[in-house]
C-alpha cells in the first residue's frame, strides 16, 4: 500500500474510529514508507498502534520515538522459530533498549503467545530469565496469568501470556457453537488493495465486504453481506463458514 493510498484510507476512515492498528498478517516495520505512513496517521489525529515482531525495532528505533505511536505489541515468541538460539540474548536485548526509551509516551506488550507449546519451555524461560533481570521481579511472577492487560513490568510496559493461535484457514472447523465476535462490532480490516474484511484475522479477503478506494464506509456497513455478520454476533451466531475455521471468539 503506497502512502498516497493510505492517506485516502486515513481520510474515510477517520469519521468512525480513533485508532488504526498497522498489521493485518504482515511485519509494519518492513514498510519503505513506514515513517510516511505514520506521519499520515499523525496529520489526521489517529491513535496508532502496531503489532510486530521486534526483529527491526533497532533499525527502527529512532522513527518509532520520533513519531507519535500509541501502542507496540512486540510478538517475542516469533523469534523462536526465525531467529538462531545463540542470537536470542542479542534480540531481546534490542527489544529492551527500545521499550526502556519509549515507554515514556508509547504503551509496550511484550506478547509470549505459545502457552502450552511443550517444544517452547526453552525459549519461554529463556526470555522470562531476561525478562525477570531487565525488571528487576521474580520470575515466579511472570508465570502467573495476566488480565486482559498483562503483567506490569513496569510504567506502560506489559507481558502477556496467551496459547498459540492458529489463523483461520477456512477449512479447519474449529467452532461449531454460537460464539461472538469484535468484528464488525468493534472492528474491521483493509487490504493493501483496498479490500475490506470484517477483522483482522481475514488476511486474504475469504468475506469481502467491498473495497475502500470504491465505495464509503457506510455503503459497505450496511451492505447485506457486513449487516448479517454484525447482527449474527451480537446474537452469538456464526453467519460465515469461514468464522468456523477462526479459533478467536470473544467469551
Amino acid at each position: 500500500m503506497s502512502p498516497d493510498e493510505f492517506r485516502v484510507i486515513v481520510t474515510k476512515i477517520r469519521p468512525f474510529t480513533d485508532y488504526v492498528y498497522l498489521h493485518v498478517l504482515g511485519e509494519p516495520l518492513l514498510h519503505p514508507g513506514f515513517e510516511e505512513i505514520l506521519s499520515i496517521a499523525g496529520d489526521v489525529n489517529l491513535n496508532v498502534n502496531i503489532t510486530t515482531n521486534g526483529g527491526l525495532i533497532a533499525r527502527k528505533k529512532e522513527i518509532l520515538l520520533r513519531q507519535a505511536v500509541r501502542q507496540v505489541n512486540i510478538s517475542l515468541h516469533d523469534a523462536e522459530e526465525n531467529i538462531q538460539s545463540e542470537k536470542w540474548g542479542d534480540y531481546l536485548d534490542s527489544i529492551f533498549d527500545y521499550v526502556l526509551v519509549a515507554a515514556g509516551k508509547t504503551y509496550i506488550n511484550l506478547r509470549l503467545w505459545n502457552s502450552g507449546v511443550e517444544t517452547s519451555s526453552g525459549f519461554n524461560c529463556f526470555c522470562l530469565e531476561k525478562i525477570a533481570l531487565k525488571f528487576d521481579k521474580n520470575i515466579e511472577e511472570l508465570y502467573l496469568k495476566g488480565k486482559d492487560t498483562g503483567i506490569k513490568l513496569a510504567n506502560h510496559i506489559f507481558l502477556q501470556h496467551a496459547p498459540r493461535f492458529e489463523w483461520p484457514d477456512g477449512e479447519r472447523t474449529r467452532s461449531e457453537n454460537a460464539r461472538t465476535c469484535y468484528a464488525l462490532r468493534d472492528q474491521i480490516a483493509i487490504l493493501v488493495d483496498g479490500t475490506v474484511v470484517p477483522c483482522c484475522l481475514d488476511a486474504d479477503g475469504a468475506m469481502t465486504l467491498g473495497n475502500i478506494f470504491e465505495h464509503d464506509l457506510n455503503l459497505i456497513f450496511n451492505s447485506e453481506r457486513a449487516q448479517k455478520i454484525r447482527n449474527g454476533f451480537l446474537n452469538s451466531q456464526i453467519t460465515e463458514p469461514f468464522c468456523r475455521t477462526c479459533g478467536f471468539f470473544v467469551n
